[in-house]
């Protein structure tokens, strides 16, 4: 029952959040987002013996997070990472165990773009409109319920059984099918505008970046010796647990987006 009070009200906030609050509120909840997901893969990294990346880390994210949206920002986003990396650098230097200051300094730049440039992204994907954001978060949603059904009554090859050893390519194939039907009715009825083919293809190539992007969380999960991210959620464990999917999509889909325009 409370895993399923939490979905309900997961949803309901999702909704809230897509479809009706401001643009403003919006680039909120996307820092908010960000810096949940950031808690829990600092907290991850610790786990693995690795020095937190910590505060540094989230302030490279919030950069990440915010500098396309200041005037010229996007020209500059590769100049404020490469400052920033130098930054992570020489706070590595304070580190006494020398061979973790490239530890700390990487696992810094890559929880910051981990975790909070798909939330940029998703700014741009509302932007463009609300339902091919609703459509990018959703897509990994529809196949993962099309990979639970039919992974189980058929799943016998395994995807990964190192990483997840429930998953098979049967459930992996019904989850690109899924995405695909659910991507056709949904934007097929409220974008018209965007071709079939190209729905398709953001369908499969999202599902596909989705599911790497769960093997990837289940595999850092692993690696710190844990089975869920966090407890925030009762009854689904953390945010990342939850969004680890969509924290692979949400590039994905825009870029596709974006380089048919």
């Amino acid at each position: 029952m409370k895993r399923v009070l939490t979905a309900v009200a997961l949803l309901l906030l999702a909704f809230y959040l897509i479809f009706i609050v401001g643009s403003v509120g919006f680039v909120i909840a996307a820092l908010v987002t960000g810096l949940l997901c950031y808690r829990e893969y600092d907290a991850l990294v610790a786990a693995q013996g690795i020095p937190r990346p910590g505060i540094l880390g989230a302030l490279t994210g919030i950069f990440v997070l915010f500098a396309p949206l200041l005037p010229a920002g996007s020209a500059n986003v590769l100049l404020g990472l490469s400052l920033g990396l130098i930054v992570l650098c020489i706070a590595g230097l304070r580190l006494s165990a020398l061979k973790d200051i490239l530890l700390y300094a990487a696992c810094a730049l890559f929880g910051a773009l981990y975790t909070f440039a798909p939330w940029r992204f998703a700014i741009d994907l509302r932007a463009a409109s609300v339902h091919l954001l609703f459509f990018a978060l959703a897509l990994n949603w529809a196949g993962d319920t099309a990979a639970y059904y039919i992974g189980r009554s058929f799943g016998k090859h395994p995807l990964a059984p190192v990483i997840s050893p429930k998953k098979s390519w049967e459930g992996a194939a019904a989850s690109v099918a899924g995405s695909v039907v659910f991507g056709a009715l949904y934007l097929g009825y409220f974008t018209p505008r965007i071709p079939m083919w190209e729905v398709i293809t953001m369908a499969v190539l999202g599902n596909i970046a989705g599911q790497f992007g769960d093997l990837a969380e289940s595999a850092i999960k692993r690696g710190a010796g844990v089975k869920d991210s966090g407890n925030l959620l009762p009854g689904h464990g953390g945010i990342l647990d939850r969004l680890d999917s969509s924290l692979f999509a949400l590039p994905v889909v825009l870029l596709i987006y974006n380089s048919l325009r």
